[in-house]
């Protein structure tokens, strides 16, 4: 066949045709994270239920599980976490699981591979249960009602509430030496920032993290007035002497080491707050 200069220009045009009409690429997704490690990099072998990786978690926990329940929640900062590590273990399929804070911390759940839900690693809590290396920082926050000011020197008159078993609410006992008259005890975050809302405390001290999400939730009638520094470390909680916590460890380690955890955080938390949590004033003790 003999090309000329219309030819050229045909077979062009058509070879421009095919390529836009070739489907991209399509993402790998679980639910509507996108996960960018390499499936079954590092596999595990004996999930908790087979065929996928079954995640503990004590909701609500807003930006780090964006919903309220398993079935509604889909992304967040430790939903794509999780996402990513069944993914590099080798599943597409995450079932997440609910649990009472109070249980997940002291070891009393089962039949699951790991969890994830702000959980601060103490030395404590490692005589039943065991963590990953941290893949977060956090200190503990005040929130208080924006109408209701408390600072560094009202805040040990006023009436506080904590969440039952957390790090916050043994900061307020042995650290603000706090009275027990004056600090209210909730079984979940929920329960305490219910409280807060209706005036029944005057301020709600758990992880910095988890108070500035909650003022963002309140479009600024929770105000997060200040911080106290407690150098807490967030881990992903396992069974103690679980089959799998060497290998999920490994796959930590390397969604830290990639920049993947810190793409999250970006993503989920430091766009989402829109301010340094460094930037909260710090209250002496």
């Amino acid at each position: 066949m003999k090309f000329n200069k219309r030819n050229i220009l045909a077979a062009a045009a058509l070879a421009a045709l095919a390529q836009f009409s070739m489907p991209a690429e399509a993402a790998n997704m679980i639910g509507n994270c996108e996960v960018m490690g390499e499936k079954g990099s590092i596999p595990i072998a004996s999930p908790a239920k087979a065929g996928q990786l079954t995640v503990e978690v004590s909701l609500p926990a807003p930006i780090w599980w964006n919903g309220d329940t398993p079935e509604s929640i889909k992304d967040g900062m430790e939903y794509c976490l999780a996402a990513e590590i069944a993914w590099r273990a080798g599943f597409d399929k995450m079932e997440v699981v609910n649990v009472g804070w109070d249980p997940l911390v002291t070891g009393q759940t089962a039949d699951f591979d790991l969890a994830l839900s702000e959980i601060s690693i103490t030395d404590e809590r490692k005589k039943v249960v065991d963590f990953s290396i941290p893949y977060f920082s956090s200190d503990i926050g005040v929130l208080a009602r924006a109408d209701t000011p408390v600072d560094e020197k009202t805040i040990k008159e006023k009436t506080v509430g904590v969440q039952q078993a957390t790090t916050g609410a043994a900061f307020v006992a042995d650290g603000l030496k706090i009275p027990a008259g004056q600090t209210q005890v909730y079984p979940d975050q929920g329960d305490m920032f219910t409280a807060l809302a209706a005036g029944q405390i005057d301020a709600a001290i758990t992880d910095t993290s988890i108070v500035l999400a909650e003022e963002l939730k309140t479009s600024g009638k929770h105000v997060v007035v200040g911080q106290y520094k407690t150098g807490e470390s967030y881990g992903a909680l396992y069974p103690k002497g679980g089959a799998n916590n060497a290998t999920i460890d490994k796959i930590i380690k390397a969604m830290i080491d990639d920049g993947t955890v810190s793409k999250l955080a970006d993503k989920y938390l430091a766009a989402v707050w829109g301010k340094d949590p460094a930037k909260v004033p710090y209250f002496n003790p």
